[in-house]
């Protein structure tokens, strides 16, 4: 293994580990040697998930945690010091959206479910800044440690639908500038904070909005392909390379950024 790039040996929390992309990192980094610390709030999914990785080979395992839980997350943060003794990695995948904070094509914005709209908001931003302050303090006494944040195409430009979201996405690539900023300034510069900013995927959250029942995409997926130079979707593995690199030594002067994985969507305008 190329030790530039290599995570191998880190202990690396991953947040919402229990879903699909937490899910498939945390594999990705069990593969590369770290000791994974999988994080969810569903204890169900939590199981399936550990066994996978231990099935892996390495390191892993699970505790339930409430991301908008400051006392909850201060207790992982005391577990997983007793277990291996420090925390050199955390990835802030917990995050998503809802129904009600999601328009339709007609739908005027005021008629959103501001409920689900503060649901939204408060998950993905809050969920962000809570683990980052309880996770990043154990780092800043360290004077090492990496966090990677996961913004959205929805930060750098009005997407249509889906405001909540949105707005949560861009607080956490602000949030990411500023904690960046934070950490160097006051505890140096082995700790870092970054965040990548996927492109289009799909999932099961975006599945019905990109493709039809038929398998045909739908008028919005071929609105996305026309505004993606390399006119296809992206397949979730593809964020693994630039999470591990984000984690690595090779990165050891990037801070602050939000890098994205999109097929080059943010940098062409569509024309």
């Amino acid at each position: 293994m190329n030790e530039l790039f290599s995570i191998s040996g880190k202990v690396a929390i991953i947040t919402g580990a229990g879903g699909v992309l937490g899910g498939n990192i945390a594999k990705h980094f069990i593969t590369q040697g770290a000791k994974v610390v999988a994080l969810d709030i569903r204890q169900e999914q939590l199981d399936v998930r550990v066994e996978e990785l231990l099935a892996l080979g390495g390191e892993a395992i699970g505790i339930v945690g409430n991301v908008l839980d400051i006392e909850s997350l201060e207790n992982v943060a005391k577990d997983v010091i007793a277990r291996w003794g420090r925390i050199d990695i955390l990835l802030n995948i917990a995050g998503g959206n809802m129904p009600g904070a999601t328009l339709a094509p007609e739908q005027p914005v005021f008629d959103m479910k501001l409920s689900d709209w503060e649901k939204v908001t408060n998950l993905n931003l809050n969920g962000t800044v809570y683990p980052s302050l309880v996770f990043g303090k154990v780092m800043a006494e360290q004077k090492s440690g990496s966090i990677v944040n996961v913004s959205s195409m929805a930060a750098y430009g009005a997407i249509t639908r889906v405001p909540g979201y949105s707005v949560a996405k861009t607080g956490i690539s602000n949030f990411t500038q500023w904690l960046a900023m934070e950490l160097a300034l006051k505890y140096g510069d082995g700790v870092r904070v970054n965040a990548i900013a996927p492109g289009f995927f799909i999932g099961d959250q975006n599945r019905a909005v990109l493709i039809n029942p038929d398998g045909s995409l739908t008028e919005r997926s071929i609105k996305v392909l026309a505004k993606t130079p390399m006119n296809r979707f992206g397949d979730i593995s593809e964020l693994n390379g630039a999470v591990q690199f984000l984690c690595s030594q090779a990165a050891s002067f990037v801070t602050g950024i939000v890098m994205p994985v999109d097929g080059g969507f943010s940098s062409f305008s569509g024309v």
